[in-house]
């Protein structure tokens, strides 16, 4: 068996780590130290949308990082298989039993999220958990499946946690990635054959468009054209358009004051209508509708802005 942790290399402020967890390759970014037995009360993990590259969150974490005056540790977990193992190590860790959890699958990434609680951080540390996306919908998983775990927030940026693929982006997505999966794939493959400096050229020609866009996403982008990760991907967006469907009003209920929603005013994966149904059926939670104009993928432009609004949230929290 391989080592769990293969390799570890400084990005500014924040630590990439390589482990296998549920028998996945997956990339952890940390800021603050890697060990929480030293006395850390509170860790703050952020869990991604899809895909669940953790390169993307890197400006996020590190801000947010630097703006609890490096006093608390921010992780950020990828999903399992978004990401491209190291050379010494493989996607899975033992292709047989591995294969069998289906790591990749989207029941398989909130087992991994669990898998990677229950081992890595200790038992008493007060979670603070931040969702991104499909992110939110594995968070509330996590409350229904293990309600021992000591989460003291939970704050939802832009959640997809019901009718995925009702949503704007999901019909003209939904076909793709359900019906057309293996053409994906191929173009998935035939985009991993070209040269890194052309995979690169073509990622700053789709996000030319984005202004003000955060050079650090780059390298992660060009990394996702490498053919396996995006593939795995695909393979999870598929399963979410099918399997994200009723909002799970009754973990929401039991874990209302512990929650804060934060809806897009143009999102076309969890419409406004969305934020105004759930305000309905829960008059007391906290919900907030962007006023700022940030897009779904906010952290390829606005992880710094998002990062310094979301400390304000949550750092009272932060004083147990």
């Amino acid at each position: 068996m391989k080592q769990l942790i293969s390799r570890r290399y400084e990005m500014d402020a924040a630590q990439r780590d390589f482990l296998y967890c549920y028998g996945a390759i997956t990339e952890v970014l940390r800021c603050g130290p890697p060990d929480l037995h030293t006395g850390h009360k509170v860790l703050v993990l952020v869990i991604p949308g899809n895909p669940g590259v953790v390169g993307f969150y890197g400006s996020f974490i590190e801000t947010l990082y630097a703006l609890f005056g490096s006093q608390h540790p921010v992780w950020a977990v990828s999903h399992a298989g978004h990401c491209i193992p190291p050379a010494s190590m493989d996607m899975l860790e033992d292709a047989y039993s591995a294969a069998d959890l289906d790591p990749f699958g989207l029941n398989g990434q909130i087992e991994h999220k669990l898998a990677f609680l229950r081992k890595h951080v200790p038992k008493k540390t007060k979670l603070i958990l931040v969702g991104h996306s499909i992110g939110c919908y594995i968070i509330l998983e996590i409350m229904r499946r293990d309600p021992s775990l000591e989460i003291v927030k939970a704050v939802m940026l832009f959640p997809t946690i019901e009718r995925m693929a009702q949503t704007p982006q999901g019909k003209s997505m939904t076909p793709m990635l359900c019906h057309l999966r293996y053409l994906a794939y191929l173009s998935i493959f035939l985009l991993s054959l070209l040269p890194e400096r052309l995979k690169g050229a073509l990622v700053k020609v789709v996000l030319a468009g984005i202004g003000s866009l955060d050079r650090s996403v780059v390298p992660p982008a060009v990394g996702l054209l490498s053919g396996d990760s995006a593939a795995n991907a695909v393979y999870m967006a598929g399963q979410e358009m099918r399997q994200v469907l009723e909002r799970d009003n009754v973990t929401i209920g039991k874990n209302l004051e512990k929650l804060i929603f934060y809806y897009g005013a143009r999102d076309r994966w969890c419409p406004v209508q969305y934020c105004h149904e759930i305000k309905e059926d829960f008059p007391a939670g906290d919900f907030r509708l962007c006023e700022t104009g940030f897009r779904h993928a906010f952290v390829l432009d606005a992880g710094r802005e998002v990062a310094k609004m979301l400390a304000e949230w949550i750092q009272s929290h932060l004083k147990i």
